[in-house]
């Protein structure tokens, strides 16, 4: 009698536990008083565990910060490097960000495994006068090790109110380290730069984008038709850098080429499949065009660089770029914070997804930070005086 007791009493909780699964992933099917009394259960174990932490654990830890790692720990069950908890403070940061304007040290960066990768510096901003080049590696923030960071969590960690004084401890290329403290300010980011070069007397313009944040498609298309005016018969687009920003605006600026038709498919799991095409009149619908890529190229760089190819519009030159395929939507949470969480892929017009192999350039380029030259600028002005001399 007492092993049927005990076979039957594991059947009872193998059941009660597969129930307990199935239900924790199908909420929705629960009474509304059950439901509600199993978030407050939720809720209260949440707060007992942060009690108990707060009155035992042998070192001081502030409230806020479990709490937040209880946030964050949510998110990395996912184990989805897009996918993010931001704080109300970097939730503000994020937004001055997309916006163009944000208060830092005035530079652009690309995540690696041991930190954050240099890949321009704003002139006349702290991070050039305290003597930060292309190529450094910040390796950690105000004694900070930020190692495994994202990007995002990385750069919150730089931002912070202007005035205020922040360590970044960068390593050279040949594995010196120095610290460095910076007072940060205001930076305007320059969204776009243009400039009108010239390739065995075949005029090329150039347009650099730093960013898909409100308003680029505007910039470059203005920049575009100035640069027209000048005689420019072939175009540059660098994204070099580019981390993305707004999926709109990656739109808009592939329309500034395209005349029409597919720019990029969206699909995900609770929403029908969307697809982006080119909008209003072109700019430059038939120059010559090269689209400029490095490694820290990505997500809606990589949209308007595989668009204008899978379109044949462009050729790509330079490295292969970073390789994320995915949408993120933000989500306004009750405290001020932010979660910003993946909720699907793209699809290029011609049928390919952005994986994480990134796009292979046509023509393989790399700058060298030791040099003055741009020899990647280099290569795609030859590139394009070539396309327009045929």
């Amino acid at each position: 009698m007492t092993a049927l007791r005990f076979l039957s009493a594991l059947a009872s909780l193998l059941v009660a536990l597969a129930a307990g699964i199935w239900l924790g992933g199908h909420p929705e099917t629960l009474p509304s008083p059950v439901r509600r009394a199993l978030v407050a259960d939720d809720r209260a174990l949440r707060a007992e565990i942060i009690d108990t932490i707060l009155d035992h654990y042998y070192r001081p830890i502030s409230r806020a910060r479990l709490e937040r790692g209880s946030l964050d720990g949510i998110v990395n069950t996912l184990r989805d490097p897009y996918s993010h908890y931001f704080s109300p403070d970097e939730a503000r940061r994020l937004r001055e960000s997309v916006e163009g304007r944000f208060q830092g040290v005035g530079m652009s960066v690309f995540r690696t495994r041991r930190g954050l990768r240099v890949m321009r510096v704003f002139p006349r901003s702290p991070a050039a006068r305290g003597g930060i080049r292309a190529g450094d590696l910040i390796v950690a923030v105000d004694g900070r090790s930020i190692a495994g960071l994202s990007a995002e969590q990385a750069t919150a960690l730089i931002k912070g109110p202007a005035g205020t004084r922040v360590r970044l401890t960068v390593e050279r290329a040949d594995g010196r380290r120095r610290t460095l403290s910076l007072v940060r300010r205001e930076i305007k980011v320059p969204l776009v730069e243009s400039q009108l070069d010239r390739v065995r007397a075949i005029p090329v313009g150039v347009v650099r984008l730093a960013g898909f944040s409100d308003g680029a498609h505007g910039q470059v298309a203005r920049a575009v038709k100035n640069l027209q005016k000048r005689g420019a018969r072939a175009f540059v687009l660098d994204l070099r850098g580019n981390g993305g920003g707004l999926l709109s605006e990656a739109v808009l600026v592939s329309s500034v080429f395209l005349r029409g038709g597919e720019v990029v498919a969206v699909k995900g799991r609770g929403e029908p499949t969307q697809v982006r095409r080119a909008t209003g009149d072109p700019v430059a619908p038939t120059a010559p065009l090269v689209v400029l890529v490095d490694r820290a190229s990505a997500s809606a760089s990589e949209i308007v660089a595989g668009a204008l190819r899978a379109r044949r519009r462009a050729e790509l030159v330079g490295t292969r770029t970073f390789g994320k395929g995915v949408v993120q939507e933000l989500f306004q949470l009750s405290n001020g914070g932010v979660l910003d969480i993946t909720v699907a892929f793209y699809e290029l017009p011609d049928g390919r997804r952005i994986g994480r192999g990134g796009l292979r350039p046509d023509v393989a380029a790399r700058d060298d930070p030791r040099t003055r030259a741009d020899e990647a600028l280099r290569r795609a002005l030859a590139v394009a005086a070539a396309r327009a001399s045929r």
